[in-house]
């Protein structure tokens, strides 16, 4: 069994109030959560409104599965949000 996690920032420099990226991420964790079936969460900086950061885990049979469904699930976060994705982070154990 492999677990595989990643942590990525987004910078949203459209949101000007907490509530409203708390929309943005929200809708957006439910989308990856629903097509992935995977963990996620906004992990850091939930007080700041233009930064969400969020982490993710899967579980897999092996390391190449794992890469590929933490890859597959960083491409869709990238084609449906309009924030500019500025640092990830992976881990596979």
């Amino acid at each position: 069994m492999t677990i595989g996690t990643e942590k990525l920032t987004l910078h949203l420099p459209w949101v000007h109030s907490l509530k409203e990226k708390r929309m943005v991420v929200k809708s957006l964790c439910a989308k990856v959560k629903n097509k992935f079936n995977v963990s996620i969460a906004e992990v850091e900086e939930q007080d700041i409104h233009q930064i969400a950061v969020l982490g993710f885990a899967c579980v897999a049979g092996d390391r190449s599965q794992a890469d590929s469904i933490l890859d597959h699930v960083l491409n869709f976060i990238e084609e449906n949000t309009e924030g500019e994705l500025v640092r990830t982070e992976r881990e596979i154990q």
